[in-house]
């Protein structure tokens, strides 16, 4: 039976864990990688715990393609809701700050193909650019909807 109680998000949002499980710790960020497998566990004993709210991002290393996997292997996918951030880009090694529309267009298009699935129930930013307008940002962001 699953400990973790549930609550609904905003006024009509979909009902979630009250506590959310954040991938990060599966990927490198914080020392050696796990194999496969015991990340698998790791997500499955989230699972059984009753965590729905899952949380990643594009810059976490591999965890959105691990997660993609376990979607594969269990066919638990309807019973995550998943977020996914942007904001954060890598290239030759140096992280940058964006949020320009190109940029979040690019992002969550690698993002739906790492994970392996056609949406993404939560979708926000990293960080911020203090570059682009946020208005700028935000309607990128709504062009994802549609």
């Amino acid at each position: 039976m699953p400990f973790l109680p549930k609550r609904q998000l905003g006024k009509s949002g979909p009902k979630v864990s009250a506590l959310g499980f954040g991938a990060m710790g599966l990927s490198a960020s914080y020392g050696k990688i796990d194999d496969n497998e015991a990340r698998f566990d790791v997500l499955d004993r989230a699972v059984e715990l009753g965590s729905t709210f899952w949380d990643t991002s594009d810059v976490y290393a591999d965890s959105e393609d691990l997660l993609k996997v376990w979607f594969e292997r269990t066919g638990k996918r309807d019973r995550i809701f998943l977020a996914t951030k942007f904001g954060v880009s890598i290239a030759d090694g140096k992280p940058a700050i964006r949020s320009d529309p190109e940029y979040v267009r690019q992002a969550c298009e690698k993002s739906l193909k790492r994970l392996g699935v056609d949406r993404i129930d939560l979708y926000y930013c990293h960080r911020v650019d203090k570059v682009t307008p946020i208005e700028r940002t935000v309607a990128a962001m709504v062009e994802l909807k549609k």
